[in-house]
Protein backbone atom coordinates (compact mmCIF):
# COMPACT_ATOMS: atom_id res chain seq x y z
CA UNK A 1 0.00 0.00 0.00
CA UNK A 2 1.46 3.63 -0.73
CA UNK A 3 0.84 7.02 0.44
CA UNK A 4 1.86 8.55 -2.95
CA UNK A 5 -0.50 11.16 -4.61
CA UNK A 6 -1.46 13.03 -7.34
CA UNK A 7 -1.41 10.20 -10.11
CA UNK A 8 -4.22 8.20 -12.04
CA UNK A 9 -4.56 4.08 -12.53
CA UNK A 10 -5.83 2.26 -15.37
CA UNK A 11 -7.94 -0.83 -13.83
CA UNK A 12 -11.08 -2.21 -12.10
CA UNK A 13 -11.10 0.17 -9.27
CA UNK A 14 -12.14 -2.93 -6.97
CA UNK A 15 -8.30 -3.49 -7.81
CA UNK A 16 -6.67 -0.66 -7.76
CA UNK A 17 -7.96 0.32 -4.27
CA UNK A 18 -5.52 -2.06 -3.01
CA UNK A 19 -2.77 -0.10 -3.71
CA UNK A 20 -3.77 2.91 -1.43
CA UNK A 21 -3.44 2.67 2.42
CA UNK A 22 -6.10 2.23 4.75
CA UNK A 23 -7.49 5.28 6.23
CA UNK A 24 -5.72 7.78 4.31
CA UNK A 25 -8.55 9.38 2.32
CA UNK A 26 -9.85 12.78 3.16
CA UNK A 27 -13.06 12.56 0.46
CA UNK A 28 -14.13 9.98 -1.71
CA UNK A 29 -16.11 11.20 -4.90
CA UNK A 30 -17.61 8.95 -7.34
CA UNK A 31 -19.38 9.47 -10.69
CA UNK A 32 -20.57 5.39 -11.23
CA UNK A 33 -22.41 3.79 -14.00
CA UNK A 34 -26.01 4.69 -13.45
CA UNK A 35 -28.15 1.59 -14.32
CA UNK A 36 -29.28 2.35 -17.62
CA UNK A 37 -29.25 -0.48 -19.19
CA UNK A 38 -27.46 1.29 -22.32
CA UNK A 39 -24.19 2.05 -23.66
CA UNK A 40 -22.42 5.37 -23.63
CA UNK A 41 -20.95 6.71 -25.87
CA UNK A 42 -19.40 10.40 -27.17
CA UNK A 43 -16.85 12.18 -29.32
CA UNK A 44 -14.74 15.15 -28.44
CA UNK A 45 -14.65 18.19 -29.90
CA UNK A 46 -12.14 17.56 -32.83
CA UNK A 47 -14.49 14.14 -33.44
CA UNK A 48 -10.96 12.22 -33.66
CA UNK A 49 -11.70 10.09 -30.63
CA UNK A 50 -14.71 8.03 -29.16
CA UNK A 51 -15.19 7.76 -25.30
CA UNK A 52 -17.86 4.57 -24.48
CA UNK A 53 -18.82 2.71 -21.33
CA UNK A 54 -21.47 -0.17 -21.17
CA UNK A 55 -24.25 0.49 -18.34
CA UNK A 56 -25.74 -2.65 -18.64
CA UNK A 57 -26.28 -4.91 -15.90
CA UNK A 58 -29.03 -6.80 -16.91
CA UNK A 59 -30.86 -6.90 -13.32
CA UNK A 60 -30.90 -4.26 -10.05
CA UNK A 61 -29.35 -7.55 -7.81
CA UNK A 62 -26.44 -7.78 -9.95
CA UNK A 63 -25.77 -3.72 -10.03
CA UNK A 64 -26.28 -3.76 -6.37
CA UNK A 65 -23.94 -6.14 -5.76
CA UNK A 66 -21.05 -4.43 -8.32
CA UNK A 67 -21.52 -1.07 -6.17
CA UNK A 68 -21.66 -2.91 -2.80
CA UNK A 69 -18.43 -4.49 -3.08
CA UNK A 70 -16.43 -1.11 -4.13
CA UNK A 71 -17.98 0.85 -1.63
CA UNK A 72 -17.17 -1.38 1.11
CA UNK A 73 -13.20 -0.59 0.39
CA UNK A 74 -14.09 2.74 0.28
CA UNK A 75 -15.44 3.03 3.59
CA UNK A 76 -12.23 1.25 4.69
CA UNK A 77 -9.73 3.89 2.85
CA UNK A 78 -11.61 6.52 4.40
CA UNK A 79 -10.05 8.27 7.24
CA UNK A 80 -12.69 8.99 10.62
CA UNK A 81 -13.28 12.42 9.55
CA UNK A 82 -13.70 11.50 6.27
CA UNK A 83 -16.94 11.84 3.85
CA UNK A 84 -17.98 10.23 0.27
CA UNK A 85 -20.36 11.84 -2.20
CA UNK A 86 -22.10 9.45 -4.34
CA UNK A 87 -23.94 10.58 -7.58
CA UNK A 88 -26.61 9.15 -9.33
CA UNK A 89 -30.01 9.71 -10.91
CA UNK A 90 -33.63 8.16 -11.06
CA UNK A 91 -32.32 4.82 -12.29
CA UNK A 92 -30.35 4.08 -9.66
CA UNK A 93 -30.93 6.53 -6.61
CA UNK A 94 -32.99 3.78 -4.24
CA UNK A 95 -30.50 1.16 -5.05
CA UNK A 96 -27.24 3.68 -3.95
CA UNK A 97 -28.99 4.51 -0.91
CA UNK A 98 -29.88 0.85 0.19
CA UNK A 99 -26.26 0.05 -0.25
CA UNK A 100 -24.64 3.19 1.64
CA UNK A 101 -27.05 2.64 4.50
CA UNK A 102 -25.62 -0.65 4.68
CA UNK A 103 -22.29 0.24 4.16
CA UNK A 104 -22.05 3.79 6.19
CA UNK A 105 -24.84 2.83 7.91
CA UNK A 106 -27.94 5.16 8.30
CA UNK A 107 -26.50 7.02 10.91
CA UNK A 108 -23.88 8.90 9.21
CA UNK A 109 -26.45 9.85 6.32
CA UNK A 110 -25.75 13.49 6.21
CA UNK A 111 -27.95 15.38 2.82
CA UNK A 112 -29.60 14.05 -0.73
CA UNK A 113 -28.36 16.97 -2.63
CA UNK A 114 -29.84 17.92 -5.39
CA UNK A 115 -28.11 19.48 -8.05
CA UNK A 116 -30.34 21.54 -10.51
CA UNK A 117 -29.55 22.63 -13.67
CA UNK A 118 -31.75 24.10 -16.97
CA UNK A 119 -31.74 21.24 -20.17
CA UNK A 120 -34.31 21.48 -22.27
CA UNK A 121 -35.66 18.57 -24.54
CA UNK A 122 -38.86 17.24 -25.88
CA UNK A 123 -37.89 14.15 -26.21
CA UNK A 124 -40.55 12.01 -24.30
CA UNK A 125 -44.09 12.43 -22.54
CA UNK A 126 -43.93 13.12 -19.19
CA UNK A 127 -41.57 15.66 -16.69
CA UNK A 128 -38.20 17.20 -17.80
CA UNK A 129 -35.81 15.92 -16.03
CA UNK A 130 -34.09 18.49 -14.63
CA UNK A 131 -31.65 17.10 -11.47
CA UNK A 132 -29.60 14.23 -10.06
CA UNK A 133 -28.58 13.33 -6.58
CA UNK A 134 -25.69 13.35 -4.32
CA UNK A 135 -25.96 11.20 -1.22
CA UNK A 136 -23.26 12.50 1.18
CA UNK A 137 -22.50 10.14 3.83
CA UNK A 138 -19.55 10.41 6.29
CA UNK A 139 -17.31 7.41 8.11
CA UNK A 140 -18.38 8.78 11.73
CA UNK A 141 -20.08 12.01 13.50
CA UNK A 142 -16.80 13.50 13.73
CA UNK A 143 -16.58 14.65 10.14
CA UNK A 144 -14.47 17.43 8.54
CA UNK A 145 -17.28 20.07 7.29
CA UNK A 146 -16.43 23.76 5.97
CA UNK A 147 -19.70 25.71 6.04
CA UNK A 148 -20.33 28.16 2.73
CA UNK A 149 -22.60 31.35 3.10
CA UNK A 150 -24.86 32.24 0.32
CA UNK A 151 -26.70 35.44 -0.40
CA UNK A 152 -30.22 36.08 1.67
CA UNK A 153 -33.46 35.49 -0.25
CA UNK A 154 -34.89 38.32 -2.13
CA UNK A 155 -37.72 37.69 0.11
CA UNK A 156 -35.37 38.13 3.28
CA UNK A 157 -36.75 41.29 5.40
CA UNK A 158 -33.68 43.22 6.42
CA UNK A 159 -34.78 43.06 9.96
CA UNK A 160 -34.03 39.57 9.88
CA UNK A 161 -30.20 40.25 8.51
CA UNK A 162 -29.62 42.86 11.40
CA UNK A 163 -31.76 41.86 14.53
CA UNK A 164 -30.53 39.26 17.27
CA UNK A 165 -32.84 36.10 17.39
CA UNK A 166 -33.99 34.03 20.63
CA UNK A 167 -35.93 31.25 21.58
CA UNK A 168 -39.03 32.00 23.77
CA UNK A 169 -40.51 29.93 26.84
CA UNK A 170 -42.20 27.65 23.68
CA UNK A 171 -38.79 27.73 21.63
CA UNK A 172 -40.64 29.69 19.30
CA UNK A 173 -37.99 31.64 17.36
CA UNK A 174 -38.58 35.40 17.59
CA UNK A 175 -36.57 38.87 18.33
CA UNK A 176 -34.04 39.18 21.13
CA UNK A 177 -35.13 41.91 23.28
CA UNK A 178 -33.54 44.58 26.16
CA UNK A 179 -35.50 45.34 29.51
CA UNK A 180 -36.98 48.39 27.73
CA UNK A 181 -38.00 46.40 24.53
CA UNK A 182 -35.98 47.50 22.04
CA UNK A 183 -34.62 44.75 19.30
CA UNK A 184 -30.86 43.95 20.04
CA UNK A 185 -28.44 44.14 17.14
CA UNK A 186 -27.38 40.95 15.99
CA UNK A 187 -23.22 40.09 15.17
CA UNK A 188 -21.30 40.10 11.73
CA UNK A 189 -24.01 38.03 9.37
CA UNK A 190 -22.54 36.14 6.80
CA UNK A 191 -25.56 34.93 4.89
CA UNK A 192 -27.08 31.94 4.77
CA UNK A 193 -25.64 28.19 5.05
CA UNK A 194 -25.38 26.33 1.48
CA UNK A 195 -28.60 24.45 1.08
CA UNK A 196 -28.93 20.69 -0.19
CA UNK A 197 -30.36 22.33 -3.50
CA UNK A 198 -27.67 23.38 -5.71
CA UNK A 199 -28.12 25.54 -9.10
CA UNK A 200 -25.02 25.00 -11.09
CA UNK A 201 -25.38 24.81 -14.85
CA UNK A 202 -25.23 22.34 -16.67
CA UNK A 203 -21.56 21.94 -19.33
CA UNK A 204 -23.34 23.32 -22.42
CA UNK A 205 -22.08 21.28 -25.94
CA UNK A 206 -20.16 24.83 -26.93
CA UNK A 207 -18.42 24.99 -23.49
CA UNK A 208 -14.63 25.20 -23.47
CA UNK A 209 -14.47 22.99 -20.60
CA UNK A 210 -15.94 20.05 -22.72
CA UNK A 211 -14.08 17.33 -23.78
CA UNK A 212 -16.74 15.15 -25.29
CA UNK A 213 -16.79 12.26 -22.29
CA UNK A 214 -20.52 11.56 -21.77
CA UNK A 215 -21.15 11.97 -18.22
CA UNK A 216 -18.96 15.05 -18.04
CA UNK A 217 -19.72 17.13 -14.88
CA UNK A 218 -18.80 20.35 -14.53
CA UNK A 219 -15.56 21.90 -12.80
CA UNK A 220 -17.72 24.11 -10.40
CA UNK A 221 -20.08 21.02 -8.88
CA UNK A 222 -17.17 19.12 -7.72
CA UNK A 223 -15.04 22.25 -6.48
CA UNK A 224 -18.09 22.89 -4.50
CA UNK A 225 -18.12 19.26 -2.89
CA UNK A 226 -14.31 19.33 -2.27
CA UNK A 227 -14.61 22.95 -0.32
CA UNK A 228 -16.96 21.51 1.81
CA UNK A 229 -15.21 18.57 2.90
CA UNK A 230 -11.81 19.20 2.99
CA UNK A 231 -8.57 21.52 3.46
CA UNK A 232 -5.63 21.84 1.53
CA UNK A 233 -3.08 19.44 0.77
CA UNK A 234 -5.93 16.81 1.95
CA UNK A 235 -6.78 13.77 -0.22
CA UNK A 236 -9.66 13.36 -2.84
CA UNK A 237 -10.23 9.85 -4.51
CA UNK A 238 -12.27 9.39 -7.55
CA UNK A 239 -12.95 5.52 -8.00
CA UNK A 240 -14.44 6.05 -11.67
CA UNK A 241 -12.47 9.20 -12.64
CA UNK A 242 -13.61 9.50 -16.27
CA UNK A 243 -12.81 12.49 -17.89
CA UNK A 244 -10.71 13.52 -14.32
CA UNK A 245 -12.81 16.31 -13.46
CA UNK A 246 -13.08 15.25 -9.80
CA UNK A 247 -9.28 15.25 -9.85
CA UNK A 248 -8.60 18.97 -11.84
CA UNK A 249 -10.80 20.26 -9.16
CA UNK A 250 -8.43 19.10 -6.45
CA UNK A 251 -5.80 20.25 -7.88
CA UNK A 252 -7.31 23.38 -8.53
CA UNK A 253 -8.09 24.11 -5.02
CA UNK A 254 -4.72 22.90 -3.77
CA UNK A 255 -5.70 19.14 -2.74
CA UNK A 256 -3.85 15.79 -3.81
CA UNK A 257 -5.90 13.49 -6.05
CA UNK A 258 -5.71 9.66 -7.15
CA UNK A 259 -8.20 8.71 -10.27
CA UNK A 260 -8.86 5.27 -10.94
CA UNK A 261 -10.62 4.45 -14.08
CA UNK A 262 -10.79 0.97 -16.06
CA UNK A 263 -10.70 2.79 -19.33
CA UNK A 264 -7.55 3.20 -21.02
CA UNK A 265 -8.85 6.33 -23.02
CA UNK A 266 -10.37 7.74 -19.70
CA UNK A 267 -6.97 8.19 -17.71
CA UNK A 268 -5.19 9.64 -21.15
CA UNK A 269 -8.29 12.04 -21.13
CA UNK A 270 -7.51 12.86 -17.19
CA UNK A 271 -3.93 13.27 -17.54
CA UNK A 272 -4.19 15.57 -20.39
CA UNK A 273 -6.72 17.68 -18.32
CA UNK A 274 -4.36 18.05 -15.49
CA UNK A 275 -1.68 19.21 -17.29
CA UNK A 276 -4.10 21.50 -19.04
CA UNK A 277 -6.95 22.63 -17.02
CA UNK A 278 -9.78 24.58 -18.26
CA UNK A 279 -12.76 25.77 -16.58
CA UNK A 280 -16.12 27.28 -17.48
CA UNK A 281 -16.77 31.06 -15.36
CA UNK A 282 -20.82 30.54 -15.13
CA UNK A 283 -22.17 34.28 -15.23
CA UNK A 284 -25.60 32.66 -13.62
CA UNK A 285 -23.76 31.72 -10.72
CA UNK A 286 -21.81 35.09 -10.46
CA UNK A 287 -24.74 37.06 -10.67
CA UNK A 288 -27.95 34.52 -9.13
CA UNK A 289 -31.19 34.40 -11.26
CA UNK A 290 -32.81 36.92 -9.05
CA UNK A 291 -30.18 39.02 -7.86
CA UNK A 292 -32.43 42.12 -9.94
CA UNK A 293 -35.55 41.09 -8.98
CA UNK A 294 -35.72 44.30 -6.98
CA UNK A 295 -32.35 45.69 -5.94
CA UNK A 296 -30.98 48.61 -7.52
CA UNK A 297 -28.95 46.75 -10.16
CA UNK A 298 -26.67 50.15 -10.75
CA UNK A 299 -25.96 50.16 -7.12
CA UNK A 300 -24.60 46.89 -6.69
CA UNK A 301 -22.66 47.23 -9.74
CA UNK A 302 -20.87 49.88 -8.32
CA UNK A 303 -19.99 47.62 -4.99
CA UNK A 304 -18.53 45.40 -6.83
CA UNK A 305 -15.49 44.04 -5.19
CA UNK A 306 -16.99 44.58 -1.46
CA UNK A 307 -18.37 41.94 0.74
CA UNK A 308 -22.01 42.90 1.10
CA UNK A 309 -25.32 41.64 1.20
CA UNK A 310 -27.69 43.62 -1.13
CA UNK A 311 -31.32 44.69 0.40
CA UNK A 312 -34.57 43.77 -1.07
CA UNK A 313 -37.57 46.27 -0.32
CA UNK A 314 -35.95 49.32 1.16
CA UNK A 315 -36.44 52.30 -0.04
CA UNK A 316 -33.56 53.65 2.17
CA UNK A 317 -30.61 51.02 1.76
CA UNK A 318 -29.29 49.46 -1.09
CA UNK A 319 -26.93 47.00 0.50
CA UNK A 320 -25.43 45.99 3.94
CA UNK A 321 -21.14 45.24 4.40
CA UNK A 322 -20.80 42.71 5.97
CA UNK A 323 -17.86 43.58 8.19
CA UNK A 324 -19.76 45.85 11.21
CA UNK A 325 -18.82 49.11 12.33
CA UNK A 326 -18.91 49.37 16.73
CA UNK A 327 -21.04 46.56 16.92
CA UNK A 328 -23.38 48.00 14.14
CA UNK A 329 -24.64 47.62 10.80
CA UNK A 330 -23.07 49.93 7.97
CA UNK A 331 -25.93 50.98 5.99
CA UNK A 332 -24.94 52.00 1.73
CA UNK A 333 -26.75 53.77 -0.59
CA UNK A 334 -26.43 54.70 -4.21
CA UNK A 335 -28.03 57.95 -4.91
CA UNK A 336 -30.77 57.58 -7.68
CA UNK A 337 -30.83 59.39 -10.99
CA UNK A 338 -33.95 61.89 -10.38
CA UNK A 339 -33.07 62.41 -6.69
CA UNK A 340 -30.92 65.23 -5.34
CA UNK A 341 -28.15 64.43 -2.88
CA UNK A 342 -29.84 65.65 0.08
CA UNK A 343 -32.86 63.83 -0.23
CA UNK A 344 -30.37 60.66 -0.73
CA UNK A 345 -28.77 61.49 2.45
CA UNK A 346 -31.88 62.21 4.17
CA UNK A 347 -33.62 58.74 3.37
CA UNK A 348 -30.42 57.20 4.33
CA UNK A 349 -30.42 59.04 7.51
CA UNK A 350 -33.43 57.96 8.37
CA UNK A 351 -32.33 54.39 7.83
CA UNK A 352 -29.86 54.53 10.20
CA UNK A 353 -31.71 55.81 12.66
CA UNK A 354 -34.35 53.02 12.33
CA UNK A 355 -31.36 50.46 12.09
CA UNK A 356 -29.39 52.04 14.85
CA UNK A 357 -26.10 52.43 12.43
CA UNK A 358 -23.83 54.16 13.78
CA UNK A 359 -21.68 54.16 10.36
CA UNK A 360 -23.25 54.95 6.77
CA UNK A 361 -21.80 55.12 2.80
CA UNK A 362 -23.67 57.34 1.02
CA UNK A 363 -22.53 57.12 -2.90
CA UNK A 364 -23.10 60.45 -4.84
CA UNK A 365 -23.79 59.71 -8.57
CA UNK A 366 -25.17 63.24 -9.99
CA UNK A 367 -25.52 66.83 -9.30
CA UNK A 368 -29.03 67.15 -9.30
CA UNK A 369 -29.44 70.03 -6.88
CA UNK A 370 -27.73 73.07 -7.83
CA UNK A 371 -28.02 75.06 -4.60
CA UNK A 372 -27.70 72.75 -1.62
CA UNK A 373 -26.44 72.97 1.32
CA UNK A 374 -23.28 70.90 2.79
CA UNK A 375 -24.19 67.72 4.53
CA UNK A 376 -23.26 66.48 7.79
CA UNK A 377 -25.24 63.22 9.37
CA UNK A 378 -23.45 62.24 12.04
CA UNK A 379 -21.61 58.61 10.77
CA UNK A 380 -22.59 59.31 7.40
CA UNK A 381 -19.90 59.65 4.60
CA UNK A 382 -20.25 60.55 0.79
CA UNK A 383 -18.38 59.18 -1.66
CA UNK A 384 -18.23 60.48 -5.13
CA UNK A 385 -18.19 58.28 -8.31
CA UNK A 386 -15.32 59.70 -10.62
CA UNK A 387 -17.30 61.65 -13.16
CA UNK A 388 -18.89 63.53 -10.42
CA UNK A 389 -15.29 64.47 -9.30
CA UNK A 390 -13.90 65.32 -12.15
CA UNK A 391 -17.01 67.85 -13.06
CA UNK A 392 -16.19 69.70 -9.54
CA UNK A 393 -12.57 69.69 -10.27
CA UNK A 394 -13.48 71.42 -13.40
CA UNK A 395 -15.97 74.00 -11.76
CA UNK A 396 -12.73 75.35 -9.09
Amino acid sequence: MSNITNYFIEGDCIDSMEQITECSINLIYLDPPFFTEKKHALKNKERTKEFSFDDTWGSSEGYAHFLYDRIKVMHQLLRDDGSIFVHCDKSAEHIVRAVLDKVFGEKNFQSEIIWSYKRWSNSKKGLLPTHQNIYFYSKTKNFKFNTIFTSYSETTNVDQILQRRTRDSDNKSIYDRDKNGEALLGDKKRGVPLSDVWDIPYLNPKAKERVGYPTQKPLLLLERIIELTTDKNDIVLDPFCGSGTTCVAAKLLERNYIGLDKSKEAIELSKSRIENPIKTESNLLKKGRKAYLSADKKALELLEGLKFNAVQRNKGIDAILQEQYQGTPILVRVQKDQETISESASALAKAMKIKKSKKSILIQTNHSGLFETDINFEGMNILKIPSVEILDILKR
